[in-house]
């Protein structure tokens, strides 16, 4: 998702709130000057500022929690302005009316300020609705213009197809009436249009995908083979590519679909997770918090560990750097405390070069010996490397309380699947690489169910199964399993 979508969607929120607090006061003034009901005269009615302010602050705090509950925030981008509108009147109509009933309902008994005129909420519902779609109109409208005008970055859209030429000069036609969209052209098992760029076959695709930094793929036809299609699936949510393909073109089924136009072509799209658009922030803001808590909170425990290292082995840092693989195969310093003696810690990320680092030649030799998990992972036996602080910290997780550094700069998530090395990585096969698709985390799926026991491919199998079915309440879920198994190391 380019960066200026997310922005358009956001911008809606604090545009919605300001509209309906400036609607209650509209409404009063338009109050004071007709009641806007023809051939009758009512008295006029107002309420002072101080007691409008509550009401205004108040509904336009639900106004924004209504419609964000019910996706008109979405940072997906809908080609269906009319069906956004129509929720927009929609909610707003249900929204004035719990309104009404909560005012007139409480009116004396939770407040007793001056009760706020019928007309004055009639008129504050017609505004806030007004103002809401006339704006969305607005900034869809500046955002088509500065598209056009190329001022934004289009998306761009990758064609899988084999149909014949005519056929597809209508489709292109529709796709470029978008106006939003760069074709990158097609891939295809062979070259079979005329003055079309071809890009090669399936085998292609990841580097079609870098070079052209693909963010959508459609599917219109091909005759590539069920196991190609799936690989060409794999691939785009490898890499976070949009997989839209047109309804009578694909026949592997999936369950997390849904139907969407491409301009005024149907298609129908697998979602790849539901860690998507306000999800992910939900997700991100809840890491920061508690990251951020757990850090200020136990800043006397992490002095005394660190004091403590330093007391048993002075001649390292306290914080041990492990390269691990981040989100999109990016690398980064996984934080803990060091539990290895000095000497024996792997120092790739201190300035000496791996071919000639003595810690990971013994490492690998431990590994050979003492190794008790099936391979790319690897858990040492009796590890004679550790400090006696060290045994202690690892057995109840104690070394990994750095890490919640690595979630608030956002290096990492509170649950993710388990960040591993680069030569574990090197070992994934195509389908586990989906694992790295999302922040690793420091509890994870395969933590709380199995966790050691587990092999490789349990494991993956598990966190896939994260990814695919994520929610705020599974997070909230394998957190509260894995406090007592870090205390019980059940």
């Amino acid at each position: 998702m380019k960066k200026h979508e997310i922005l358009f969607s956001i911008v809606k929120i604090p545009l919605d709130f300001f509209w309906v607090l400036i609607s209650f006061y509209l409404a009063r003034e338009l109050r004071l000057i007709t009641d806007g009901i023809p051939w009758v005269v009512l008295p006029i009615q107002t309420i002072p500022s101080e007691s409008l302010i509550y009401y205004a602050l108040s509904w336009a705090s639900l106004y924004i929690l209504l419609f964000g509950i019910h996706w008109l925030y979405s940072l997906t981008l809908s080609n269906s302005k009319i069906s956004e509108y129509g929720n927009i009147i929609r909610y707003g109509v249900y929204w004035f009316f719990f309104f009404a009933v909560w005012v007139y309902l409480w009116n004396g008994f939770l407040y007793s300020w001056n009760e706020i005129p019928r007309l004055i909420i009639l008129f504050s519902g017609i505004w806030s609705i007004f103002w809401s779609i006339l704006f969305r109109f607005l900034l869809h409208l500046i955002w088509n213009i500065l598209i056009k005008k190329n001022i934004l970055k289009k998306r761009n859209i990758l064609l899988i197809s084999w149909i014949q030429q005519k056929e597809l000069d209508n489709i292109i036609w529709d796709i470029w009436c978008a106006q939003i969209y760069n074709i990158c052209w097609y891939i295809n098992s062979q070259n079979i249009w005329v003055n079309t760029p071809y890009l090669g076959t399936s085998k292609h695709l990841e580097n079609v995908i870098r070079e052209h930094n693909v963010d959508e793929l459609l599917v219109l036809n091909s005759d590539f083979s069920k196991s190609e299609m799936y690989h060409i699936w794999e691939i785009s949510r490898i890499y976070g590519v949009r997989y839209r393909y047109m309804t009578h073109t694909f026949d592997i089924t999936k369950t997390n679909t849904s139907l969407s136009l491409l301009y005024q072509i149907p298609t129908v799209e697998i979602n790849t997770t539901p860690l998507q658009n306000w999800n992910r922030i939900i997700k991100r803001i809840f890491d920061i918090c508690l990251s951020f808590c757990i850090l200020v909170i136990i800043s006397p425990v992490l002095v005394i560990i660190a004091l403590l290292i330093k007391f048993e082995d002075p001649h390292g840092p306290v914080i041990y750097k492990n390269i691990r693989i981040w989100q999109n195969r990016k690398l980064f310093s996984c934080y803990k405390f060091r539990y290895l003696k000095w000497k024996y810690c792997i120092k790739e990320n201190y300035g000496i070069a791996p071919g000639n680092d003595r810690a990971l030649k013994y490492e690998k030799e431990l590994i050979q010996k003492q190794n008790t998990r099936s391979w790319p992972l690897y858990k040492i036996e009796n590890d004679p490397r550790k400090t006696k602080l060290g045994n202690f910290l690892e057995k109840y997780s104690l070394d990994e309380i750095p890490q919640f550094w690595n979630v608030f700069v956002w290096d990492m998530s509170i649950v993710g699947p388990r960040p591993h090395q680069p030569r574990e990585v090197q070992k994934y096969e195509k389908y586990q690489k989906r694992l790295l698709t999302i922040k690793p985390g420091i509890t994870w799926m395969a933590q709380v169910n199995g966790r050691e026991k587990n092999n490789f491919e349990k494991e993956a199998e598990l966190d896939i199964f994260y990814i695919e079915n994520w929610s705020f309440l599974l997070d909230i879920k394998i957190i509260l399993k894995t406090l007592p198994l870090i205390f019980s190391r059940r």
